[in-house]
């Protein structure tokens, strides 16, 4: 039997995801940049739906709600979401090809893209939407809904941040600062193709076991391996039952992951 590579594997996923879009910038550069940026999120959209199961819907849009169900007097609603997985058993709101509007009940994940992401911006500055701090703060508008609460006792649902480029210290304050104010909110953020944060409910049973053992997030450097990480997460979390037999395929660090925390302070405290 030939023997299998499954880290090259996973690595060529990110890879890919970078070649494509280096693809588009050289032809188009920064023309149509609007344009350019929802073709990147279509990129990593049709990258996941190869690998999700049959019963997922991926698409773009809007979470809506009411906390009031038999009246209706407490609206709820997201802000645009670049990519949401969706139970395809449940009852859509509006379709129309990839765009959904649909209920929270039915969502698994949800992922905002960005082409480059940068650590912080001022609160005053209106520009800088590709700061951490901004996008955790647009996404932060998911607390409206009871069901993405990370320590309500509901179903967990993937909350992601994916920037195809990143090129500052991911170890600094003000990063630690956006993912406090995350709160467990945001559980995964892959930072260009080798930074990879994830939030722990608590880091019992991890190999290399932490000194922290409460709610925290744990910064990684992956080299090439943060796209296919990401991705891998997310296929675990909403599936219906966590595939635990496909471990060793999504998850190919020998070792795993714990022997690559980042050095120093890899880990950002969550007060209980």
């Amino acid at each position: 039997m030939s023997r299998q590579n499954i880290k090259d594997f996973q690595k060529s996923i990110t890879k890919e995801l970078s070649l494509i879009k280096d693809r588009v910038e050289f032809l188009i550069g920064e023309a149509n940049w609007g344009d350019v940026g929802r073709y990147k999120e279509a990129i990593l959209r049709k990258t996941i739906s190869q690998f999700l199961p049959s019963n997922l819907k991926i698409g773009t849009g809007f979470v809506i709600g009411n906390s009031d169900r038999q009246f209706g007097r407490n609206g709820q609603i997201s802000s645009q979401l670049d990519i949401i997985i969706y139970e395809d058993k449940s009852p859509v709101v509006f379709r129309e090809g990839d765009f959904v509007i649909i209920t929270e009940s039915a969502v698994r994940a949800v992922v905002e893209v960005k082409t480059k992401v940068i650590n912080y911006s001022d609160p005053e500055n209106n520009g800088q939407d590709n700061a951490l701090n901004k996008i955790i703060g647009k996404i932060n508008r998911l607390r409206d809904f009871e069901t993405f609460n990370p320590i309500g006792g509901h179903r967990k649902k993937f909350v992601g941040v994916f920037s195809y480029e990143y090129e500052q210290d991911f170890s600094v304050e003000r990063v630690d600062e956006a993912l406090k104010i995350s709160n467990g909110l945001v559980n995964h953020i892959s930072l260009g193709p080798n930074k990879f944060i994830r939030y722990w409910e608590n880091t019992d049973g991890l190999a290399e076991q932490p000194p922290y053992r409460g709610r925290c997030y744990i910064r990684y450097d992956l080299i090439d391996l943060s796209f296919s990480y990401f991705i891998s997460n997310l296929l675990h979390i909403v599936s219906d039952e966590d595939p635990v037999e496909r471990y060793w395929f999504s998850f190919p660090i020998e070792g795993t992951k714990e022997m690559h925390r980042a050095e120093p302070r890899p880990i950002i405290e969550l007060s209980n």
